[in-house]
């Protein structure tokens, strides 16, 4: 990635040499130039939110930032792109969506995520740091800034505008407004499950910003939840990619002598999913994890694994996620265990189960979604 200090090598993480997107894109660069162009002082307490791959904070380093990511895999990718490119021991803190932020913002620079519940949660917790001396910038390509998103920007910190357009991509420019009555946060929130819906029907599901579908059950989501295992006998079930945990919680009070392990690697998902599930004062054992699917699970270990992999890696379609979580569950997974995955008809997910299980059964369909079974011989 080129930069006003020089070129950087990034990568993603994993790091894979075959995958052919990259770490950073042109509003990284535009942000970058644009610093070193109005020569904004970086002397006090920067802070990059939203990250995408650890490209902001590490071109930055120098400056010993702070970056505020929902995401493991940017902060595993973060601390290979610092080491990659020679960058001092703690030269950027890492903190995440659900750490406390620093107490005092100079340089507040933002990376427009997909999510607008996630902006609006961000800048909430954020704006009270920020101070009338504070430089605010955001990024993003055209097509992911908004009127709604500089509407958040106004309505919580204060004056907004934006730049022109380069390369597909556009700054926001914000001024903070300390006299601004802000709103209250509304995350994170809480809705019930509708009834017909097993184990869960009527039950509290609590969402943290950003978490997909925050105010109502998917319809995916739903369909899985008609169509789940009967996991009694089942020592040790996986939520993979468990979001707000509503599915391994059914689990939990379908068959409370199940051990059910909540793995994504959102810190929002899982901090939503521990919520969901001290909500319902599940009876049972459960173990919240934030990482990059099963690695770190006991090979052989599991019995069943329910998942309903995602197919974007930011504004990228990609199946890359959702394969290593079918090698991950594929590994952990004790012979006789089987996945049950949930997915979109098109994205054809029966042949890459039976290209890796060397089985795969159609367990449900409706016009739109799927529901498959694969068993590890």
């Amino acid at each position: 990635m080129p930069t006003p200090w020089g070129d950087l090598a990034l990568t993603r993480f994993p790091e894979d040499p075959r995958a052919r997107l990259r770490a950073w894109d042109a509003s990284d660069e535009y942000l970058l130039r644009h610093l070193a162009a109005e020569d904004v002082p970086l002397s006090g307490t920067v802070v990059v939110v939203g990250d995408r791959w650890g490209a902001l904070a590490t071109a930055l380093a120098a400056h010993h930032p702070t970056q505020i990511t929902d995401s493991f895999l940017t902060q595993e990718a973060t601390r290979a792109n610092l080491a990659r490119a020679g960058a001092e021991t703690g030269a950027v803190r890492l903190l995440t969506t659900q750490d406390a932020p620093p107490e005092r913002i100079d340089v507040l620079l933002v990376r427009v995520p997909r999510s607008l519940a996630l902006l609006e949660d961000q800048l909430l917790r954020l704006a009270p740091a920020v101070h009338p001396g504070t430089v605010v910038v955001g990024t993003g390509m055209v097509k992911e800034i908004h009127t709604s998103t500089l509407r958040l920007f106004e309505r919580i910190l204060g004056p907004t505008r934006t730049s022109l357009a380069e390369k597909k991509a556009r700054l926001i420019f914000c001024t903070p407004d300390p006299a601004l009555r802000r709103p209250g946060n509304p995350w994170p929130y809480s809705y019930p499950v509708p009834d017909g819906l097993g184990s869960v029907s009527g039950r509290t599901v609590v969402n943290h910003a950003g978490v997909f579908c925050a105010d109502r059950l998917d319809i995916g989501t739903r369909f899985f939840l008609q169509h789940l295992p009967d996991t009694r006998g089942a020592r040790r079930v996986v939520d993979l990619g468990c979001g707000n945990g509503v599915v391994g919680t059914a689990v939990a009070l379908a068959d409370p002598a199940a051990e059910v392990l909540f793995v994504d690697e959102s810190f929002q998902a899982v901090a939503s999913a521990e919520a969901t599930y001290k909500a319902n004062g599940v009876p049972g054992h459960a173990e919240f994890r934030v990482g990059d699917g099963l690695a770190g699970v006991p090979t052989g270990s599991v019995d069943v694994v329910l998942n309903n992999p995602p197919f974007h890696s930011h504004q990228a379609t990609t199946d890359e996620t959702a394969w290593r979580m079918f090698t991950g569950a594929r590994r952990a997974l004790r012979p006789g265990g089987e996945l049950w995955v949930i997915g979109n008809r098109h994205l054809g997910y029966h042949m890459k189960l039976r290209r890796l299980f060397g089985n795969s059964r159609l367990v449900a369909s409706d016009p739109k979604f799927v529901v498959l079974r694969a068993v590890k011989r």
